[in-house]
């Protein structure tokens, strides 16, 4: 009687299913975790604006806080000696040019809107971060303005009366 070598074709299906169902449990949870990153990541960005829209108003008072958040940017190179109203240099250029679905930083885009003005200075602004992709690459909605309250909103964009993150 011969011994047999290697496996039978039972044994690698039964290995194979074994990996498939593996698999299965395991990249739904890895889906959820990419979100959840996402969001977190959103949450950090929109506390950076936060605090890059205070520096900004308060290093041009004249102006107030940025017309837009590009302003916020600048050239890496020149930021050192050049930063002005127009190239603040308080943020990187990829959070700054991050507003629309195509430039999303981190699975999300930011919208900014100036909210008020006094005397030619802007005095209120708001921001809202959605997913560039709901339901993949994020699954709640941000909404912060000049009081640095956070908020979200689970099923469209989140607004000043939306429930405050914890």
């Amino acid at each position: 009687m011969k011994k047999q070598k290697g496996f039978s074709l039972i044994e690698l299906l039964i290995v194979v299913a074994i990996i498939l169902i593996i698999a299965a449990i395991a990249i739904p949870n890895l889906l959820r975790s990419k979100m959840a990153a996402n969001e977190s990541s959103a949450v950090g960005s929109l506390r950076t604006i936060n605090t890059a829209e205070v520096t900004y108003a308060t290093a041009y008072p004249n102006v107030g806080y940025s017309p837009d958040l590009p302003s916020l940017t600048g050239v890496p190179a020149t930021c050192a000696t050049t930063a002005s109203q127009t190239a603040a240099c308080l943020i990187d250029g990829v959070l700054g040019n991050a507003t629309a679905a195509a430039t999303a930083k981190s699975g999300y885009w930011f919208a900014y809107a100036l909210n008020g003005a006094a005397g030619g200075i802007n005095t209120a602004y708001t921001l809202n971060a959605a997913p560039a992709n709901a339901g993949t690459t994020g699954q709640r909605f941000f909404f912060t303005d000049q009081t640095g309250v956070i908020r979200y909103g689970l099923t469209g964009a989140a607004t000043a009366a939306s429930s405050a993150i914890q």
